[in-house]
């Protein structure tokens, strides 16, 4: 087990007075099978009550209103998670075993069927089939659908936003985590490969000291299903290792996105947002 502490702070600030907010986040790490959270809070500024529950994807969603006039709404998330050294084993099926349980349940229905953020470019279609055509397994094929769109897109910040869809992205050739994956699992779904979007942070600095505080960022990878769930970073096209933690899961961006809400007043508002993550164990 590797221990992380970790301290994601982020909110809004508005250019007039806010007479009343109502909210929403996913910001508190899972216990499952691949790690266990020790501890988990959300403060808020200003202070608020706040209700949670597990949502249909197994996130945390802490729900909460600010009744008082703010010009500012502040939430960290501050958590403590022990994580599995090895948390995916590679299992692999046939696409007969996989066309049968398409329609076996909702979970694998709803984690075929493309979102506006999913939606493949008729290219990522026309690369999805040709891997396909190339008589790999469900799980090899997924992998190597996983090295052509590495291979067209480059990482680049402030190119994209969190409405961005996978096709806008692939037409830049340009993007961040969040797009590699909305274009990947975009790619596995057009081809009958079950897959699902995953938030969560990455520890930035490996070999950083015990008690070294890093700056980090929240980050984005894919879950796919050959037989058993898969987590795959094709961002840095490796697999989900001691260095993730997740947060939530949905099929797209728009399912974990990690505050939202609707405020009452008449200025804009803008977002802020940092994550620091300590390596204790």
């Amino acid at each position: 087990m590797t221990r992380f502490r970790i301290e994601h702070r982020t909110g809004f600030t508005y250019d007039s007075v806010a007479h009343a907010s109502y909210n929403e986040a996913r910001m508190l790490p899972m216990t499952d099978h691949s790690q266990i959270v020790l501890s988990a809070r959300l403060d808020i500024a200003p202070p608020s009550t706040q209700h949670s529950y597990i949502d249909y994807w197994g996130s945390v969603v802490s729900m909460f209103e600010v009744l008082v006039p703010h010009t500012q709404l502040a939430v960290t998330a501050v958590s403590v998670v022990d994580v599995r050294e090895n948390r995916y084993h590679p299992v692999d099926t046939t696409w007969e075993y996989l066309r049968e349980i398409a329609g076996s349940s909702t979970e694998m229905s709803e984690a075929l069927i493309q979102t506006r953020l999913t939606q493949p470019h008729s290219e990522v279609s026309a690369l999805a089939q040709k891997v396909l055509a190339e008589g790999r397994s469900p799980a090899d094929t997924a992998r190597a659908i996983t090295d052509r769109i590495s291979a067209h897109m480059e990482y680049v910040m402030g190119v994209t936003g969190v409405h961005s869809t996978a096709t806008e992205a692939w037409l830049g050739a340009k993007g961040v985590c969040q797009d590699f994956a909305h274009i990947t699992i975009g790619a596995l779904r057009e081809i009958g490969i079950p897959a699902r979007y995953i938030s969560g942070y990455l520890h930035p600095k490996p070999d950083a000291a015990l008690g070294e505080e890093v700056i980090g960022e929240s980050h984005a990878w894919v879950e796919w299903y050959t037989g058993g769930w898969f987590g795959f970073d094709p961002t840095n096209m490796s697999q989900i290792g001691v260095n993730h933690v997740h947060v939530a899961r949905g099929r797209d961006y728009a399912d974990v996105s990690p505050l939202r809400g609707v405020y009452s007043g008449e200025g804009a508002s803008d977002s802020f947002v940092s994550v620091a993550i300590t390596r204790e164990e």
